[in-house]
């Protein structure tokens, strides 16, 4: 709401819900930065990984030493100094979830000793970077696979597959 006064004292930080977080400047989403700060994590947990397999060690040393936790991937963003704004673990925790739905990243949880850096009641996210090794056929990236409402999707109803804006690109490509 751009015409919307909010009156705060000088002195304080104003919260997430009014200035709307790292992700926003002059209440406009930062697309660029976001995609920049995708590919910033991206490329981190994909060198780790690298550095893991040219180790000569058994697979599952190999494999475990390619997860990194959020505060590695936070501490190395911070020192490229891409953002201007402060980015919490919170907001790293969100891009890391991006590029896990893009099936670029997996996350597993461990237990981990309370105090440990990253880590909350007792768990730790690990997060590292993953290659699919097919690509997946064009049937199975359909969005009628993946659409949270195929049930209600008929010819004639509300939503309907003549309709479909997802479809449709699917259809373009």
């Amino acid at each position: 709401a751009s015409k919307k006064k909010v009156y705060m004292l000088y002195n304080l930080q104003p919260d997430r819900s009014v200035t709307g977080g790292a992700w926003y400047s002059d209440q406009d989403f930062e697309s660029e930065f976001v995609e920049v700060l995708n590919q910033q994590c991206f490329k981190f947990l994909q060198s780790k990984a690298e550095a893991a397999r040219d180790g000569k060690q058994s697979p599952m040393v190999q494999r475990n030493s390619s997860f990194a936790t959020s505060h590695e991937v936070w501490k190395y963003i911070c020192e490229l100094g891409i953002s201007k704004v402060d980015l919490s673990m919170d907001d790293i925790e969100t891009i890391l979830n991006t590029l896990i739905y893009d099936g670029k990243v997996e996350m597993t949880v461990i237990a981990a000793k309370e105090g440990t850096v990253g880590s909350v009641d007792g768990q730790m996210k690990l997060y590292r970077g993953v290659n699919a090794i097919l690509q997946p056929t064009g049937l199975v990236k359909t969005p009628c696979g993946l659409c949270p409402v195929f049930h209600d999707c008929h010819e004639g109803g509300e939503i309907s597959p003549s309709s479909c804006v997802y479809m449709s690109e699917w259809l373009d490509f």
